[in-house]
């Protein structure tokens, strides 16, 4: 945690967490309340992901479960991988990463650099499938001498960073008037663990998980019966999921809203446009739920509205800030073309 009294840090650890709020004043224009957001970006791995890793690792130590020289191994859309990567060389251990095939490049190449050992596998299989991310992690674990596996999926501590953290930072930063918090949910640690904190001060928050289209989150909320029926392909890295992550707790979220690839795409695009903010996939899918439910009149005037923005726009140079990737997935139409900003060249 930041002490904001403290001029020089003794490593980038000590900059992790309390990330700033700033208000949205322009994306949301005309819409009743306040909508502020919360820029995880800017810890020093650029995402919300360093507080689990930090914290994780960190319990590892008191118990005696890691040892220097021990090696870390984790599943990651790319940025738990990027967070771990830098805590382990801080702490000095190796870390080896099963990352899905959904990654941006930028994020395989990010970890690369930070010295990470990584195996892609296809995103397309189910979770029980020995190709998945999660199979690959276990045998890895099984065949590395001195291993561990931090397994953030069913992890509690995940939850329990952003209890520790995320819920309070809001608290107190919002001075107790945050009405509703609106964020991504994957492996659910952010929404749960924020949700469990700010709901013990006041259980009138709403909080509002927003999935993807192809995941089970959703209508596993409402039924509390896995459809695997729900599952199919979908683009958006960090959101959603095709298995129940016991790290979510179901009952802390009062709702789900489900976002579409390419409407979370191009309001990712639109944010940089408007409020100056170049922020990830996910950031664009909360806005786009935030968008959807002012369609349906959610908000009052005296409502203030948080929105978890987990990651910064340079870790989807090659995706959604890329002209062609966006074509290539079929989100331009006659509609939506790309503005183009003409580069020229002086010669």
């Amino acid at each position: 945690m930041v002490n904001k009294d403290k001029l020089i840090f003794d490593n980038v650890l000590e900059l992790v967490g309390n990330t700033p709020l700033v208000k949205l004043n322009t994306i949301f224009s005309g819409a009743p309340g306040a909508f502020i957001a919360k820029l995880e970006c800017f810890n020093p791995g650029h995402s919300s992901k360093d507080r689990i890793a930090l914290h994780i690792i960190e319990d590892a130590e008191k118990k005696g479960i890691l040892k220097p020289g021990d090696t870390i191994i984790e599943t990651t859309s790319g940025n738990t991988g990027f967070s771990i990567a830098m805590v382990s060389i801080i702490k000095g251990y190796k870390c080896v990463l099963a990352v899905s095939s959904k990654s941006s490049l930028d994020k395989i190449d990010m970890l690369k650099s930070m010295g990470a050992k990584v195996y892609v596998c296809p995103a397309h299989v189910n979770a029980d499938d020995p190709r998945s991310y999660y199979e690959v992690a276990k045998r890895l674990h099984k065949e590395i001498k001195g291993s561990v596996y931090i397994n953030q999926y069913f992890n509690s501590l995940n939850t329990e960073a952003h209890y520790k953290s995320t819920g309070p930072e809001l608290w107190q930063q919002t001075q107790g008037k945050i009405t509703h918090l609106v964020a991504c949910s994957g492996t659910g640690g952010t929404i749960s663990g924020t949700a469990k904190y700010l709901k013990e001060q006041n259980p009138d928050i709403k909080i509002i998980g927003v999935d993807a289209y192809g995941s089970v989150l959703k209508k596993y909320h409402e039924t509390r019966e896995f459809d695997s029926n729900e599952i199919y392909p979908y683009r958006i890295e960090g959101l959603g999921k095709n298995l129940i992550p016991t790290a979510t707790d179901f009952d802390s979220i009062d709702e789900f809203i489900k976002v579409t690839d390419d409407e979370s795409a191009h309001t990712a695009r639109e944010l940089a446009h408007t409020e100056g903010l170049f922020a990830g996939y996910t950031s664009g899918a909360v806005v786009q739920a935030v968008k959807q439910l002012n369609q349906k009149n959610t908000f009052k005037p005296t409502d203030l509205v948080v929105l978890i923005f987990p990651d910064h726009g340079s870790r989807y140079m090659s995706k959604v800030f890329n002209d062609q990737w966006m074509k290539d997935q079929g989100f331009f139409d006659k509609k939506s073309e790309a503005v183009a900003q003409g580069i020229e060249f002086i010669k």
